[in-house]
């Protein structure tokens, strides 16, 4: 695009309504945090969470194909990362059900500034990177979770990394809550029986209808050579999409951190990588919580995982961590013997989950 063409979407956003610094509604649209992990294999069944912060999988339990998910180095100029699907088992009979969806929810507090359900609703530009092995079209939809309306357009896919601009219409119909819940969500199908593709593309905004959601798209599952990489991800007031807000990594970080962070410590290199612990256990000898968040969460989360290492043998210490509703307590022995010199009571390992 060039800087006069940007300059205009810019002032026509403004204009709209938009435009302006922290435009941009999607967190980690560059795929730069990944807290969980930079690969994932065997995907095809469960919902959830699994490599790059804040982009979520909604599956069937019915789909024959799987994949892998990774964050990848291979990025359009001007980016570090992309998300990477990479096909590892073809599915060419496709059960109605099925489905492949890529989405990020986000809650209704940070979707006022689109002022939808009123009269004065803003039109929504959405813009985002992507390349695969070969040419295929899949859909992107603009979803309200709060009143159940729907909205999607089309978009190619080449071998070369390619800016996908859409642009669409503003709705008057179904205010958004102002709350931490998930009210709207923009979802990428990529693969989708006839319960999703057996209407017509809604290029308006309509009521729900599953028939309409993924109606002319390709299958990622119809060869294990497909490929699907997407990377500057951006959801904005306005009429036309703008160049893409790059912000801090310690700030994006930050954004990831208030739905899921890893409160993580390892004793045997007496190296604390999380919280700050301080105080000291019932023996006088070892420090303790509290353990604090590094950022404040969406919501009171709840203890994903809790991995803890004491002293092999000891069975008279233990550990308790509450998030202010739940607490998990209990004592371990492990085949390690970490060490009295190590100023803490062990390795420990505590996911805070807290996401939409």
């Amino acid at each position: 695009m060039s800087k006069a063409a940007e300059l205009a979407n810019l002032i026509g956003n403004i204009n709209a309504g938009g435009g302006g610094v922290n435009r941009n509604v999607i967190i980690n649209g560059a795929m730069t945090v990944a807290q969980r992990a930079t690969s994932a294999t065997g995907l095809g069944t469960s919902d959830g969470y699994n490599t790059i912060d804040r982009m979520r999988l909604n599956l069937d339990s019915a789909n024959a194909g799987r994949f892998t998910m990774s964050q990848s180095t291979d990025a359009p100029t001007g980016f570090a990362n992309s998300l990477k699907f990479e096909c590892t088992t073809a599915d060419t009979s496709i059960a109605a059900g099925e489905r492949l969806e890529l989405e990020q929810r986000i809650e209704g507090r940070n979707m006022q500034s689109f002022a939808k359900g009123t009269s004065s609703a803003k039109p929504f530009a959405v813009s985002f990177y992507v390349k695969g092995n070969a040419s295929a079209t899949y859909s992107c939809e603009l979803f309200d979770g709060d009143n159940l309306r729907q909205v999607q357009k089309l978009f190619n896919v080449t071998t070369d990394w390619t800016r996908i601009e859409l642009s669409f219409p503003a709705d008057t119909t179904g205010v958004l809550d102002n709350d931490s819940a998930n009210s709207f969500l923009i979802i990428f199908h990529l693969h989708g029986g006839s319960t999703y593709t057996s209407g017509t593309l809604d290029s308006t905004w309509a009521t729900f209808n599953n028939a309409n959601r993924a109606v002319g798209i390709s299958s990622f599952f119809d060869s294990t050579d497909r490929t699907f990489f997407i990377t500057g991800l951006q959801l904005e007031v306005g009429q036309n999409p703008t160049e893409f807000e790059h912000e801090p990594f310690e700030r994006t970080l930050a954004k990831c951190q208030r739905y899921y962070e890893i409160l993580s410590a390892v004793a045997s290199t007496n190296s604390l990588t999380g919280p700050v612990a301080v105080g000291q256990d019932i023996a006088g000898r070892k420090a303790i919580g509290p353990y604090f968040y590094k950022t404040e969460k969406r919501a009171a989360p709840t203890i994903a995982n809790v991995s803890i290492g004491i002293d092999a043998g000891d069975t008279t210490h233990s550990f308790v961590f509450s998030t202010g509703t739940r607490s998990t307590s209990g004592s371990s022995t492990t085949s390690t013997d970490i060490g009295e010199a190590d100023g803490l009571e062990g390795d420990f390992n505590i996911v805070v989950d807290g996401e939409l």
